[in-house]
């Protein structure tokens, strides 16, 4: 078991015409969250109903989920010690269990910390604060995440991971030099440079295809 991350699950859901039941929950959780963001004084998100242009060019779909707190770790030494390279976790070390993951979290600022490990969204809506749903909506993951700020982050954290980017883009043959050096488990940073390409590529076409991230 692990997190899969997705986009354009409503899209799929709609070509697939084979589960209504599971189409309207879509709809529902669209409606719950459209009816967070306009409570929270932002635009409402019109979902894609096919899949657009952009496509994700990682190879994984999914990580496990421990993963997800090794990102999360290097994320947070990267804020801390923005001077310093991000080095990897100790053997026996508990990512989750680092004290400057534990500040940051707790700061309530990053989308990429303030998320659920294992289901919920991010939205392609650009709004600074994690939004904290009520119960009453239904809304997995009790926090609602923004695609944009989302891809911000990962983009500051790239640099910490040995990853380049070209006018502020991934390109081509970055993602082939980190597929390449992750075919195996042997890098020192594998866990933190899979997690953050499968969310990079999520993230950016979530915001060029105006799709929903789904934690699932």
């Amino acid at each position: 078991m692990g997190l899969a991350v997705a986009t354009h699950v409503y899209a799929d859901a709609l070509e697939s015409g084979e589960y209504p039941d599971e189409l309207e929950d879509h709809r529902s959780q669209l409606r719950a969250l459209n009816e967070l963001l306009i409570a929270e004084n932002f635009p409402p998100h019109q979902e894609a109903t096919t899949r657009g242009p952009a496509t994700a060019r990682n190879h994984l779909g999914s990580v496990p989920y421990s993963f997800v707190h090794y990102l999360r770790r290097a994320y947070a030494h990267a804020h801390e010690n923005p001077t310093e390279p991000v080095t990897p976790t100790e053997p026996g070390e508990d990512p989750a269990a680092d004290k400057a993951v534990d500040t940051l979290t707790y700061m309530f600022e990053s989308h990429l910390l303030c998320h659920s490990d294992c289901e919920g969204y991010y939205v392609p809506v650009d709004f600074p604060d994690i939004l904290f749903p009520e119960d009453d909506l239904g809304l997995p993951g009790g926090m609602v995440g923004s695609s944009q700020a989302l891809l911000r982050e990962l983009h500051y954290l790239a640099p910490f991971l040995g990853i380049t980017l070209t006018d502020g883009e991934l390109p081509d043959t970055e993602i082939a030099r980190i597929h390449a050096e992750t075919a195996d488990d042997e890098h020192p940073l594998y866990r933190e440079l899979v997690t953050w390409l499968l969310l990079h590529e999520a993230a950016r076409v979530s915001v060029a295809n105006n799709t929903l991230i789904t934690f699932c």
